[in-house]
């Protein structure tokens, strides 16, 4: 869907990199270094990005750091279509219902990096989960999302260690009233 409406391949991975995750930042050689693109490429797209105030810059030292504009009106609708482009709507929305104690759902590694990925690591944290049930769940997901998911439960007090150098990406909380 979204290739069909954005034909620049550069700007689809520059939307993934900034909007999945809000908090990642990046420079022209370490974007051409991820993407294996060539830094005109890139700058032209940042150029367009940052023009339309999708995208907010700092410089420090010599290096130009972009990252997503979490201000602009749009913000939360680009990052809705592109967790929709990588099915994670689907996938919280399938994995989160009736699995049992359930706190909350993350995404880490490439996905939580801002990196389309083949792969999608989901880590529940919760207590007594249905792991037969979200074993099921996660399968019938990968099928409507067209993407392998590797999955980890945790409990909240294994979470601490867990996520202390990892990127990690929040997509779902427990509603707790």
């Amino acid at each position: 869907m979204l290739k069909s409406l954005i034909t620049s391949k550069t700007r689809i991975k520059l939307l993934l990199k900034f909007f999945l995750n809000s908090e990642n930042k990046g420079y022209l050689r370490n974007l051409e270094q991820e993407f294996g693109e060539s830094t005109n490429a890139i700058r032209v797209e940042l150029n367009r990005l940052e023009q339309a105030g999708l995208l907010t810059s700092e410089v420090t030292g010599n290096r130009k750091y972009y990252q997503a504009n979490i201000a602009h009106p749009l913000f939360g609708d680009i990052n809705s279509i592109v967790k929709k482009f990588i099915g994670i709507d689907q996938l919280v929305e399938k994995v989160t219902s009736q699995i049992g104690d359930l706190e909350a759902a993350y995404i880490t590694g490439d996905f939580a990096r801002g990196i389309d990925s083949k792969i999608m690591d989901l880590v529940l944290i919760g207590n007594n989960l249905d792991t037969n049930h979200i074993t099921h769940l996660i399968k019938l997901s990968e099928n409507m999302i067209n993407r392998k998911v590797r999955s980890l439960i945790l409990t909240a007090n294994q979470m601490k260690d867990y996520f202390e150098d990892k990127p990690a990406l929040l997509i779902w909380k427990a509603n707790k009233n």
